[in-house]
């Protein structure tokens, strides 16, 4: 039987056991457990996931580049060592919102900040996104719109279901969105060039330009590659600001067709509000609200079924 190992971090973890889910029994020092798609996966408090069956090369694979640091390591480490004075320089940064998220869609930015903005940029309040609340996000991103260059994306989850269906797994269609933005904002700022890119990590370096096999237009210079890469320079900070921005308005959208609140994460009142759609429309309308090949959607159908 084929079986893959990963060891992932403390949030990988959980966000796995948000997405796999916990059946009514488990392993012995297991957390989550699940079968998807001829794959048995189970992910155990020492943070190590194992895969197992025919499929487990393929289901791993969307967790690509999401692995734990050694322990010993307390610090984020870059893939490449970046330039002296980094923090200073005239950088392009990306990240993305929304890959664990049941209902909305996956939103990238690649955002632009010139060194001579830095200092104004801090002022107005960009910062780890993480550390910032959604009023706080919109107030800042709205004043980012006007300020900088930026490009974004915005993956919806007819494509998503699609995608995934086809056998891509979520690594490598984050790793093409990124590479487009990073592209289309290449093209905007011409033809002032920046003195780096920064992508937010979610894949080592060889994987993601693996991903990118077959792709026109690969952005390659001077790329960097970091965890935690909003505390490393303002424009994954920003970029990070405005993808959760993009996010956020598009849940609003997606509430308003549903006709009540949809909810971000994808935790048990996630399945509540999948089943709702399902009892007020018809199972079908997932696909325009949802990402299907989460466990949330089979939970839903059990809380129709009232399983």
């Amino acid at each position: 039987m084929s079986h893959t190992v990963l060891v992932v971090n403390d949030d990988t973890l959980q966000k796995m056991k948000n997405y796999y889910g916990v059946p009514a029994t488990l392993p012995a020092g297991a957390v989550f457990a699940a079968k998807r798609d001829g794959c048995s996966v189970t992910g155990y408090r020492s943070g190590k996931v194992l895969f197992q069956g025919k499929n487990a090369e393929r289901e791993s694979a969307q967790w690509d580049g999401q692995t734990a640091a050694p322990k010993s390591k307390k610090t984020s480490i870059p893939s490449g060592k970046l330039p002296n004075g980094f923090a200073a320089m005239s950088v392009i940064g990306s990240d993305e919102v929304g890959t664990g998220d049941y209902f909305g869609p996956i939103t990238v930015v690649a955002a632009y900040v010139e060194k001579s903005r830095i200092a104004e940029l801090k002022a107005l309040g960009v910062r780890d996104s993480k550390d910032m609340k959604d009023p706080e996000i919109v107030l800042v991103a709205k004043k980012l719109l006007k300020d900088i260059p930026y490009s974004l994306l915005i993956l919806r989850n007819e494509k998503y279901n699609d995608l995934q269906e086809s056998g891509m797994s979520q690594g490598k269609i984050k790793a093409i969105l990124h590479n487009q933005a990073l592209g289309k904002l290449h093209e905007k700022i011409m033809p002032e060039k920046p003195e780096a890119v920064l992508i937010d990590q979610f894949a080592e370096k060889p994987i993601y330009y693996r991903h990118l096999a077959g792709q026109k237009n690969i952005v390659q210079e001077n790329v960097f590659f970091s965890t935690k890469g909003e505390s490393i320079h303002l424009a994954v900070a920003a970029a990070s600001i405005l993808a959760r921005y993009a996010f956020l308005k598009e849940m609003d959208t997606l509430s308003e067709k549903a006709g009540f609140h949809v909810p971000k994460g994808a935790g048990p009142i996630v399945d509540k509000a999948a089943a709702r759609l399902i009892q007020t429309y018809d199972e079908h309308v997932l696909r325009h609200f949802t990402k299907l090949h989460f466990a949330n959607t089979e939970k839903a159908k059990r809380i129709v079924k009232g399983l």
